[in-house]
């Protein structure tokens, strides 16, 4: 079969900030390095991050007193004690480092301004007085569930300007980036990862990559949900390609973040940054609310809070009516016409573009959307995945895992950069140590295997199953049984229709002719995958009989450390099953922060040393 064959050192399936600022530290210690997407770099679901980063940098007046401790202890906590605290220790200690060494590279931060300066919280105007010896540092606002404002940003468009800084720092260094390629399946022996197998989107035709380290950084599965602040690109491609190796595992599926302000009936992102910055939540007869819900933190509890006191409040009857389904507003009004067109100038333009809505003067409708992928490809704390020598994840992708079963607000723009920066550093201790054997004998069964599937889509052999029709149904199910408030049944009859979705998904035919750059054909390429990651989603949530986090079962209210404080490994190990062996690992090996109460979202908690029940 006539192909391309393309050599590197390192192969970056992802061309986001993570996949970028791995390739970076590969590149400057004179490695090559090849960077594959979906879209130009510049256009990848990085872009889209508004609100900021977290970094301990204590610059504002809000901030000081902060450091790493503090960001750590907000970081664990934020993850309903979910996560691995070695992992979130490195990028605690390291965040600092990251943004300074970003506005090396020209990120152009918002700065400290000396003197009284306005701010809001919970709706209320207050002055602070920022110090003359701080003048010109890099400065932050508040995000939810953190102790301190230590959100760096640039306005509203932080993912946008970071984005195009490393983008230039590869075209410096040299690195080469082939977009509107998508890896369609990895290329190993079984303990080894040499590669991929590649689509080329513009021509359809099939290449190969062989490298000595690959690299999934390709985002979270968003759309494996009918609403979400997701990029269609954002479909777990790279999930799927590690998945369906059978050796590497899924860590934490269950474990999916809403994010309280979608717009409706868009599900645009409107920042975390609204609320940091003094926006309020309102109800149907314009009252706030979250104060009554969480005094202590009101609109900044963690995601997970705020989004579960969201939807109570619209079950209450206190939503607003729309043909969209019932909604909250968002208040940003009281901040101000320049506040909220210079540091909140891309919700001011989404608004007035999306829905026709003046935020100065009209308030915001939002509702709850899907928003962030906690679960990914499993690794160790040096981004090595489990399973495969030689294959690396970062970013969203991975299962690093800092974030546990809640992401802090910041903490995920963060940890491109800065769990990039570690996981870049071990990638290069890889690549000058790394004996590898690139077989071009494995390449091309895997060609010719990807080459076979498409030729059966194209001329359905398989059956003529609408992979549209599959895909809108695998997303109500998700949308509808694997959402906010889970419980036993309406999981265990996700998992039960997701079955049968995918046994369709094994009977997919084309409707197109397949040639060229198809839409149809890459959607159907990925859709078993797709639900596949689905399938794991909501089964690790039934077998999760606790709530932690973002996960939260009406059926089991309490945390339960003593059965549960573990991460959860789904394999999909038999090509022939429906289901996926899951597993379990502690959720952390060192433990500096026990768990305790988090301060906001409380409920009952099963302590680690409570007797088991008869």
């Amino acid at each position: 079969m006539e192909h391309e064959t393309f050599y590197t050192d390192l192969l970056c399936v992802g061309a986001g900030l993570a996949g970028e600022r791995v390739a970076i530290s590969a590149a400057a210690a004179g490695f090559d390095a090849i960077l594959l997407s979906l879209v130009p770099a510049r256009r990848s679901h990085s872009c889209a991050a508004e609100g900021g980063m977290q970094a301990a940098l204590g610059n504002c007046a809000m901030g000081e007193g902060d450091s790493p401790d503090v960001h750590f202890a907000d970081t664990v906590k934020g993850s309903d004690w979910g996560c691995d605290q070695e992992c979130a220790r490195i990028f605690a200690d390291t965040a600092p480092t990251a943004v300074r060494e970003a506005a090396y590279w020209g990120m152009p931060w918002n700065r400290v301004v000396a003197g009284k300066a306005k701010y809001w919280k919970g709706g209320e105007e207050f002055e602070a007085e920022e110090k003359k010896d701080k003048h010109g540092l890099i400065t932050a606002r508040a995000f939810g569930g953190t102790a301190k404002w230590r959100t760096c940003y640039t306005a509203d468009g932080t993912g946008h300007t970071l984005l195009y800084t490393l983008d230039n720092k590869i075209t410096q260094l040299g690195v080469s980036v082939h977009d509107r390629v998508e890896a369609v399946s990895l290329i190993h022996d079984g303990a080894n990862c040499m590669g991929c197998v590649a689509r080329d989107l513009k021509t359809g035709k099939l290449r190969v990559y062989l490298a000595k380290a690959t690299l999934i950084a390709t985002g979270g599965y968003g759309r494996l949900y009918s609403e979400t602040t997701n990029t269609v690109i954002n479909d777990g491609g790279g999930h799927i390609i590690a998945l369906d190796t059978g050796l590497v595992p899924f860590g934490n599926p269950e474990a999916v973040q809403f994010h309280p302000t979608g717009v409706v009936p868009t599900n645009i992102l409107v920042t975390e940054g609204c609320r940091g910055d003094g926006g309020t939540l309102l109800d149907v007869d314009e009252k706030r609310f979250m104060d009554k819900y969480e005094p202590a933190k009101a609109e900044l509890a963690s995601r997970d809070v705020v989004s579960r006191w969201m939807m109570y409040h619209i079950a209450q009857g206190k939503g607003v009516p729309s043909p969209y389904g019932d909604h909250l507003w968002l208040d940003i009004r009281h901040l101000g016409a320049k506040h909220i067109t210079t540091k909140l100038r891309e919700v001011y333009d989404l608004c007035r573009n999306f829905l026709g809505v003046d935020p100065i003067h009209q308030l915001i409708p939002v509702r709850p959307a899907q928003h962030y992928s906690m679960g990914g490809v499993r690794t160790n704390s040096d981004g090595a995945a489990y399973g495969l020598k030689g294959l690396f994840s970062c970013g969203e992708s991975a299962c690093w895992d800092m974030h546990g079963f809640n992401r802090l607000g910041g903490n995920s723009l963060a940890e491109t950069i800065v769990a990039g920066r570690h996981v870049g550093t071990k990638v290069v201790e890889f690549l000058e140590g790394a004996q590898v054997t690139l077989s071009s004998a494995l390449a091309d069964e895997g060609l010719a295997k990807m080459d076979e599937r498409v030729k059966r889509l194209v001329n359905r052999t398989d059956g003529a199953e609408n992979v549209y029709a599959i895909r809108d149904a695998m997303q109500k199910v998700m949308m509808d049984k694997v959402g906010i408030f889970r419980n036993g049944d309406d999981l265990q009859s996700a998992v039960d229709t997701l079955r049968e979705i995918y046994a369709q998904a094994q009977k997919i035919g084309l409707r197109s002719s397949g040639v060229g750059a198809n839409p149809e054909l890459a959607l159907a390429l990925k859709m078993p995958g797709m639900v596949r990651l689905a399938i794991c989603v909501a089964y690790g949530a039934l077998m999760r009989t606790e709530s932690r986090g973002c996960h939260a079962r009406d059926d089991y209210k309490a945390r339960n450390d003593r059965d549960w404080l573990n991460r959860t490994l789904a394999y999909w190990r038999d090509t022939q099953a429906d289901l996926p062996t899951l597993e379990y690992e502690p959720s952390t090996q060192v433990m500096y922060l026990p768990p305790g109460d988090r301060g906001y979202g409380k409920t009952e908690i099963i302590p680690m040393d409570a007797p088991k029940e008869d």
